[in-house]
């Protein structure tokens, strides 16, 4: 019942259920609590008001947009708790009293405050948003780009205004009790002068050097900047914030690029949500400051998803474009037809170009180039499960997708069935269950689904946690759990907090990398994940949901997986793992596999799945797994050959293809100077070329 009301309520967790909960009654008791009239009451009840909605706010929650959409939004809510207090005081036979007048005054005076602020905050807000934002981008040292507020004058501002008339209220309610205008006053006075002083602390910021550069300026900057790093090599990437994932795993590729990289983002949403790198990243969300920047000496770019801003880059012609994609699947999004537009499309293996042949969406197969899947460089080559440990496996299934297709994901119709009988596996088996990050998002049955599965494998912890069969060196879990600590304590150090962020101004301005604690960073990360996997044991089943413990790291710990059709299955037939996919559609085992290339080397599994058997039968006797050999025909045909490596083979694309973009260029300009030295033709020329004439 609780996770049904968390759904339709669109809250994030059972708190934040309850706090929503307590601030819609907390306005009716504070009604209840004035009309009486009881100050303890009314007191008991804004407390819970102020808390409540403090809380939602703090969760950035879903009603809180909800309450804004229907009239019910930040401003309306405290004017009602503070209209009720002058209820309150009315009931109370106060209304001639000096106090009443007072809060009267205040208040009308003190949202006479709202104005300015507001103002004030929208014109700093629009002052300090850039024209481009950077990251890895020197432009401090071009021009000056001006501190933030202090002390997060700009954060939650109208929520931080809002909340001094607390004040006020207090000593309202104080002298209410008392029967004393002291502390009414002393609120009142302390509210509006606070609430003034905000309002002063923010005016210095409107005007004369605290204000940033024009756009105009700034973007002069940026150009000056790409004339002297002259990018050669630009990632282009546009999307929700939930896609950010998608460029993110392209990051260290272009870290690793013989030409010089350059990220181009084209929302601030996705730079908000962008991994730490050490390439430099433009965001440019203005189509125009886009056509109008100096990209001269870019020669390739590369397209991770086919969005419609893509539009914007692809309509320079000095330049080479490809799509690159974001994960090498089966599904029909890796044959669109949108892949025409590009100059080339880069696909992992042999399979990627077949798929494009079979599907025949205009993309020439002399258009396709085989690169390999630089970002499986992490993922390591199974060598069997050690000895003296029990075998791991992954349910790793996708999510539902756009249209609702039960055929997308095993969730909704074999997940279950799955987990129960891998968690009641005989020899017994650890689970670690990874959903992706979009499940539910779509669809509410696949978001039930996903809470079914994720209540029975904590449940089975549980069970085994207390199971004397199962018992782990608490030395080491202890020490682990105790580096695990140290280790984020000291990255979140590296990385800074909350306030060491600053706005978008401050970050273009500051957001150079430090490659050392880059680096240490990048080391101490690689600690946690060994930190992490020995806290947890070998045995104890794991419901992971966070970006961290990463995708690959789970392929590592696992010795089989189980998924459905989705770029997650062809990753780890880089390990060389066993691994089953989920016939969800009912296809049938060998039409399933005619249609999906990945899963020829898999057990196909019905949505009973009741073939688990043979899954863990190769991970227990590795010798005598009947799809060993196909699995390694089918690892070369996704993904391509092992040497060259990947990262060769993309660096070899990216110098082939930049080469072909200046032969196009130098071409163009000698053809422009042709034409430019050539002395048109004479009129008789025309006449005696036409047959009609004489």
């Amino acid at each position: 019942m609780i996770s049904t009301a968390i759904r339709v309520a669109r809250v994030g967790s059972a708190a934040e259920l309850a706090a929503a909960v307590l601030m819609v009654l907390g306005y009716p008791a504070l009604m209840v609590a004035a009309l009486i009239p009881s100050v303890p009451a009314f007191a008991a009840a804004a407390v819970v008001t102020y808390v409540a909605d403090h809380y939602l706010h703090r969760q950035a929650s879903y009603l809180i947009n909800r309450l804004s959409k229907v009239r019910a939004g930040l401003s309306i809510r405290f004017l009602i708790r503070q209209l009720l207090l002058i209820l309150l005081l009315a009931r109370m036979d106060l209304s001639d009293h000096l106090i009443f007048y007072g809060a009267i005054a205040c208040f009308i005076a003190f949202y006479g405050l709202q104005a300015p602020h507001g103002a004030v905050v929208t014109l700093i807000r629009n002052r300090r948003r850039m024209p481009v934002a950077t990251r890895n981008v020197d432009l401090g040292s071009r021009i000056h780009i001006p501190d933030a507020p202090k002390f997060g004058l700009l954060e939650r501002s109208a929520e931080k205004m809002l909340h001094l008339d607390l004040f006020a209220v207090v000593g309202l309610l104080i002298s209410a009790q008392l029967d004393s205008a002291v502390a009414a006053f002393v609120g009142i006075g302390v509210t509006l002068f606070l609430g003034t002083l905000y309002v002063a602390a923010l005016l210095p910021y409107i005007r004369g050097t605290k204000i940033p550069p024009t756009p105009e300026v700034i973007l002069a900057a940026v150009d000056d900047w790409l004339h002297e790093y002259k990018p050669q090599t630009v990632l282009c990437f546009s999307g929700s914030k939930d896609s950010a994932y998608q460029v993110n795993m392209w990051l260290e590729t272009m870290e690793q690029l013989d030409t010089r990289p350059l990220v181009l983002l084209r929302e601030r949403v996705i730079l908000q949500n962008l991994a730490p790198t050490k390439a430099p990243v433009i965001c440019v969300p203005g189509g125009v400051h886009l056509m109008n920047m100096d990209l001269s000496s870019v020669r390739v770019a590369l397209y991770a998803a086919n969005v419609g801003k893509n539009i914007h880059l692809l309509r320079v012609p000095t330049m080479k474009h490809v799509f690159i994609g974001h994960g090498d699947s089966d599904k029909l999004a890796s044959v669109n037809p949108f892949s025409k537009v590009y100059d080339e499309v880069w696909t992992a293996g042999r399979a990627g170009r077949d798929r494009y042949a079979i599907a025949d969406v205009g993309v020439r197969d002399d258009d396709i180039v085989e690169v390999g899947r630089p970002q499986l460089a992490p993922i390591q080559t199974w060598q069997g499960v050690p000895e003296g440990r029990i075998p791991t496996v992954l349910y790793a299934p996708t999510w539902e997708g756009w249209d609702n297709d039960p055929g997308n994901t095993s969730l909704l119709l074999a997940g279950e069935n799955i987990v129960k009988k891998l968690l009641k596996a005989d020899p017994p088996v650890r689970v670690l269950y990874k959903p992706h990050p979009f499940t539910g998002t779509v669809s509410p049955a696949a978001g039930s689904a996903h809470r079914k599965v994720t209540a029975l494998v904590e449940k089975a912890a549980i069970e085994r946690a207390s199971d004397p069969r199962f018992q782990a060196d608490a030395t080491a879990r202890t020490k682990a759990k105790a580096d695990l600590a140290r280790i984020e304590a000291r990255i979140s150090e590296l990385s800074g907090g909350p306030a060491d962020k600053g706005d978008e101004a401050e970050l273009t301005r500051d957001g150079v990398v430090d490659l050392a604690k880059y680096e240490e960073i990048a080391r101490l990360r690689a600690e946690w994940n060994d930190a992490y996997w020995t806290s947890v044991g070998t045995f104890e089943h794991r419901v992971i949901s966070g970006a961290e413990p990463r995708l690959y790291d789970c392929f590592n710990v696992s010795d089989a997986m189980v998924s459905d059709i989705s770029s997650v299955v062809s990753d780890f037939i880089a390990s060389g793992k066993p691994y089953a996919v989920t016939d969800s559609a009912k296809l049938g085992v060998e039409e399933f596999k005619r249609q999906n290339t990945a899963v020829r080397a898999a057990v196909i599994l019905s949505n009973k799945a009741s073939e688990l058997g043979e899954l863990l039968a190769a991970v227990r006797t590795p010798d005598a797994d009947p799809m060993a050999e196909d699995r390694k025909e089918l690892k070369e045909y996704l993904l391509g050959p092992d040497e060259p490596t990947s990262i060769e083979q993309f660096n070899t694309a990216v110098e082939n293809l930049a080469l072909k973009s200046e032969t196009r260029n130098v071409g163009q300009e000698r053809a422009a100077a042709s034409g430019e030295a050539a002395s048109p033709p004479s009129p008789e020329a025309h006449l005696s070329a036409d047959p009609t004439v004489g």
